[in-house]
């Protein structure tokens, strides 16, 4: 029977042998930077424009800023426990409270799951400017369900594909800034709408309001902790990768939102399901607007596949990592004997975000879904549950500073780390506040993951510890800390 105070052992306890490491550091940074482009600027720039107005991308500019911060803490304490499970293991070590260690490793399983549903409707929105006919909840689904078959091939092919995507993606992003660059050599533009606030508020409270959706954009970084003991040096490559993947992003972000306000009427990105869309049928650029239109879709979304497929590897190795520590029952640790995969895991992923699309899609056409849709709803939730996350992530890089650290350990600056945390909180309280009914989301995903422990708890096999893959099960007589049987 399994205890919650195995949890603490996340990470630490997982054998170097089972996982490859085959992530070089370009391989990461490309794993850094098509995670966080796919999952903002291709899904929720409308909604952005629509809370702010013109002067949207300041929104997008705080929103990076403090998740940047928060990559900077995760930079610090990868480069000290280079081991998979990444939140739950830096809480473990830092506050040795096995409840809120499993309490947050919930947390960042639940928000990949959130993530992926509202990515996943985002690529049927821009599937439908291609095929109409489809319904948007099948494409949702088998998208999902296709993702789940790559990740099961494997993770070097899964990063490798990412990096061929984030190329694909990227080229797109940077036909959108063409548009712009040409749009303003012709003399058109009007630079003023870059500082209007569409709001009968303070600009600050909209900025924030946008910044709340706009850092959806930039969850999804710390997947990459993840895969840290798949990854070749990490105390070298890793604070390279993230950080550099994270800053290219951020300046991306910031060009496209500006490009995309100077070229569109705001009202039109705000109410369009495809917004950077609008800027391809803006018509600037001489070439047939049907023909670039499609091709624009297929370029979302590929961009898109990129950051869910990205979600989907995370959430297999959460599961992966929680089954081996006896917190969730262990046939998520099954390891497919040819792929190396954990295919339990990957298939009950995938059945977990369907059933979220289902939900929301049947809340939207009961008419009781509230006046969020399905893309919104669920990046709040995630939103949710990374800021509660990486405001404990940087809590625990302060409280991890007692001990001893190697000599090739980043050091991120205090004060930085420090900004990152009022951030963090700032915008949790804001989204809180703003959209209550997100926490309904948030509880049940929460209550799925304690099903799991209970399941284990009272269905689980006493006494005995979980082996790498392909050796002989043995029933442990170490003990933990607690004096308690080791399982």
């Amino acid at each position: 029977m399994a205890d919650p105070a195995h949890v603490h052992d996340l990470a630490s306890e997982l054998d170097d042998d089972n996982l490859q490491r085959s992530i070089s550091g370009w391989l990461l940074f490309f794993y850094v930077l098509g995670d966080v482009l796919g999952s903002g600027i291709y899904v929720l720039i409308g909604a952005v424009a629509a809370a702010v107005g013109g002067a949207f991308w300041l929104a997008f500019l705080a929103g990076v800023t403090v998740a940047t911060l928060t990559g900077l803490a995760y930079a610090e304490l990868v480069t000290k426990h280079p081991q998979a499970a990444g939140a739950a293991l830096y809480v473990s070590k830092a506050f040795r409270r096995p409840f809120l260690t499993f309490i947050i490793t919930i947390c960042m399983l639940s928000a990949t799951f959130a993530a992926a549903g509202s990515l996943a409707t985002g690529f049927s929105s821009y599937f439908a400017q291609v095929w109409e006919l489809p319904p948007p909840l099948l494409i949702a689904v088998i998208f999902v369900a296709s993702l789940a078959v790559v990740n099961f091939i494997g993770i070097t092919e899964s990063v490798v594909a990412n990096m061929v995507m984030t190329f694909v993606e990227v080229a797109g992003l940077a036909v959108v800034v063409l548009i712009g660059v040409v749009y303003v050599s012709r003399g058109e533009a009007d630079f003023s709408v870059l500082v209007q606030f569409d709001t009968d508020g303070s600009p600050v409270f909209a900025v924030v309001a946008g910044a709340a959706l706009a850092f959806f954009a930039m969850t999804g970084f710390e997947n990459a902790a993840n895969v840290a003991e798949e990854t070749v040096d990490p105390s070298r490559n890793f604070p390279r990768a993230l950080i550099g993947g994270m800053v290219g992003a951020g300046i991306i972000y910031v060009i496209v939102a500006m490009t995309a306000a100077l070229t569109v009427p705001i009202d039109t990105l705000a109410e369009s399901d495809a917004a950077l869309l609008e800027v391809i049928k803006a018509d600037i650029i001489p070439v047939p607007v049907g023909v670039m239109t499609t091709i624009f879709a297929i370029v979302a979304m590929v961009a898109i596949t990129n950051t869910t497929l990205v979600a989907l590897v995370t959430q297999s190795r959460i599961l992966y990592g929680m089954a081996r520590e006896d917190v969730v029952p262990g046939v998520f640790a099954k390891v497919h004997a040819a792929r190396r995969s954990p295919w339990v895991a990957l298939v009950f992923s995938a059945l977990v975000v369907t059933t979220l699309l289902a939900v929301g899609h049947t809340l939207d056409a009961a008419g009781i879904g509230g006046s969020s849709g399905v893309v919104e709803r669920l990046a709040t939730v995630t939103v949710v549950f990374t800021l509660v996350i990486y405001a404990l992530v940087i809590v625990a890089a302060f409280v991890l500073r007692r001990d001893e650290r190697p000599a090739d350990t980043f050091r991120a600056p205090t004060a930085l780390l420090g900004i990152g945390i009022v951030g963090n909180a700032g915008l949790l309280v804001y989204v809180v506040v703003d959209d209550p009914t997100s926490l309904l989301w948030c509880a049940g995903l929460l209550a799925l993951g304690l099903l799991l422990y209970v399941v284990e708890r009272f269905f689980g096999r006493r006494g005995e510890t979980r082996p790498p893959p392909g050796t002989a099960r043995t029933t442990s007589t170490s003990t933990t800390s607690t004096g308690e049987e080791h399982r």
